[in-house]
């Protein structure tokens, strides 16, 4: 990694952990283009699931009063068994794949909440939830999208909904991190230093973003984060399809 793109991933690391600090996703989709460029699918993997621990981990430290510990149990157990299914498998992704995925991810959020009988709050919910992103996480990079639509009946307010899902996201990209453990591993001592040197920055982001969260209603932060995903999906899908083509 030559010392321009390393000093741009410090930067981009900065800006998508605020925008993840202030609508709970997004940062990460744009963190996981960049690295895709970067790096090989694997080892991007495994780098976008570093940064996002610590990012994710820090989010849910500051908002650690807020985070409903029962749903964290039941969808850690879900992301641990869908990650058990992807290696029994043999899963291993691809850019292409990759966008595809997260590309088809926005139209999780402009569904009717009507359409969903899923609340989080209830066991099996839970858990479904928990396989279900901890599938996504582990083979497309993220997830918020699909963990929203288990929130939708929940009835709680925005700081608790993003420091919940920051901690199950700690979770899923934990595990992600050992189911790409070998491409990690691949990395030179100087690539890792610059993903270690990046990690302060994405703590520094997420206080940023975590101040404006507390700023915003919670009509406005759904609604931009509408918009802001669906922005994000489209680049991504089209990407995807460019990609399928050569």
């Amino acid at each position: 990694m030559s010392l321009l793109i390393g000093s741009l991933f410090v930067f981009v690391v900065f800006l998508t952990s605020m925008l993840s600090g202030i609508f709970g996703m997004a940062g990460g989709l744009v963190l996981l283009w960049f690295l895709l460029l970067v790096f090989p699918a694997s080892t991007a993997m495994a780098v976008h699931g570093v940064i996002q621990l610590t990012a994710n981990g820090s989010r849910a430290w500051l908002s650690r009063r807020f985070i409903v510990w029962r749903i964290v149990a039941f969808m850690t157990l879900g992301v641990l068994s869908a990650a058990g299914l992807l290696l029994l498998f043999n899963y291993s992704p691809n850019a292409a794949t990759v966008s595809i995925l997260i590309g088809l991810m926005p139209i999780l959020v402009w569904m009717p909440k009507r359409w969903f009988h899923l609340n989080a709050n209830r066991a099996s919910h839970a858990l479904l939830c928990g396989m279900a992103s901890g599938g996504l996480t582990i083979a497309a990079g993220v997830s918020g999208p699909l963990i929203d639509i288990f929130f939708v009946r929940s009835q709680m307010d925005r700081r608790q909904v993003v420091a919940t899902k920051a901690m199950i996201q700690v979770v899923a990209h934990s595990i992600k991190i050992l189911f790409y453990l070998g491409a990690a591993l691949a990395l030179s001592a100087g690539e890792w230093g610059m993903v270690l040197l990046a990690a302060p920055f994405a703590i520094l982001g997420t206080q940023t973003g975590t101040r404006i969260l507390h700023r915003l209603t919670d009509a406005n932060f759904r609604t931009w984060t509408r918009w802001i995903v669906t922005g994000i999906g489209v680049f991504y899908f089209g990407q995807g399809l460019v990609l399928l083509s050569q």
